[in-house]
């Protein structure tokens, strides 16, 4: 997560033996050009990690009777094709970026990609003294390869039966705190059985639910330590915020199960670049940016889910597969009464 959280950073930049003076010519090409690309950049990475984080809400259409609880630790993964780790850079977009070989538009990496070879461009800006200048960087990679194929989330969550089919739940990160990186994540849900209603739901051999579920991240990392330009406050927040509706089937067997389901996800996240950074074109002239831009994505999408349970007394493990905008894969261990 750390590492995503830099991602913002190398948008605008990156970091070389010429990453200072790389810096100074990108954010003096305009900060129109510099958001532009981190939307770009960041979408496929906020998208995914929002289906991610909502995997494993359920493990069973049957909700718990009054008093029925459920403990578990839980771990995603939402897989990153390989559409997801380019896109499609055209200059005509930009007003100040041309790439160095004179190409119109080229795939480029995005935050899960990698370019391999690099990219270069050539910035273009308005030295107030000077007049116009150019200067050549290299395009941010990504954090993925060949191999990185995986987007992870991981919390604790845990599942409260009230009468009438109506079973409660929460989800929680713990907050982490380092020197630089403050990470945290909550959610809230409530599932109903509806087979509850029927006057013969004992006899069912299986039990249909509705599901509402909301989830919340809160990110930020502190850029004093790692930022090559002078400035104050420096640092990237990001909050995430998603909603899940969700039908749900599964059977009603003593030891294992089946469930699955059809859901909508919708989500935004917004990451904004904030402090002040102090830009400086030599001895002669600089220029403060405060709070410099921000970014945001959404998701709106359907997805479907099947997935399996073993129950062995207080003992659950269940796996489960979503297929979506981003599929997504969870295992969760479970410990409960009901």
């Amino acid at each position: 997560m750390k590492k995503t959280f830099l991602l913002i950073l190398l948008c605008i930049a990156t970091i070389s033996s010429k990453a200072q003076n790389d810096l100074d010519a990108l954010l003096a090409a305009g900060l129109d050009d510099a958001q532009r690309f981190a939307s770009d950049y960041l979408m496929p990475g906020t998208n995914g990690l929002m289906y991610s984080m909502n995997a494993n809400w359920f493990n069973t259409a049957d909700a718990k009777p009054l008093g029925g609880f459920e403990i578990s630790v839980v771990a995603n993964a939402a897989l990153i094709k390989d559409e997801n780790k380019m896109f499609l850079m055209n200059v005509s977009d930009y007003s100040n970026v041309q790439f160095v070989d004179g190409s119109n538009s080229k795939m480029v990496a995005t935050a899960l990609g990698e370019n391999n070879p690099s990219i270069r461009v050539e910035i273009t800006y308005d030295d107030p003294i000077f007049g116009n200048q150019t200067e050549e960087i290299e395009l941010p990679t990504g954090i993925g390869s060949g191999s990185a194929n995986l987007l992870p989330s991981a919390f604790i969550q845990g599942a409260l039966g009230l009468s009438k089919g109506i079973e409660v739940k929460a989800r929680f990160l713990p907050k982490i705190e380092t020197d630089d990186v403050d990470l945290s994540m909550y959610g809230a849900g409530l599932q109903m059985e509806f087979t509850k209603w029927l006057p013969a739901d004992k006899l069912l051999p299986v039990a249909i639910s509705g599901l509402v579920a909301y989830t919340h991240l809160d990110g930020s990392y502190d850029l004093t330590d790692s930022s090559v330009i002078e400035g104050e406050n420096q640092r990237i927040e990001n909050e995430t915020n998603t909603w899940l509706l969700q039908l749900i089937a599964s059977t009603k067997l003593p030891v294992i199960n089946f469930y699955g389901g059809v859901g909508f996800i919708s989500g935004k996240s917004e990451s904004d670049m904030l402090g002040t950074y102090r830009i400086s074109n030599g001895l002669i002239t600089s220029k403060n940016i405060v709070d410099p831009f921000s970014v945001s994505s959404k998701v709106s999408g359907v997805r479907g889910t099947i997935g399996t349970k073993l129950k062995l007394g207080f003992f659950r493990l269940n796996a489960e597969y979503h297929l979506a905008e981003f599929d997504a894969f969870s295992v969760g261990i479970n410990f409960g009464f009901r």
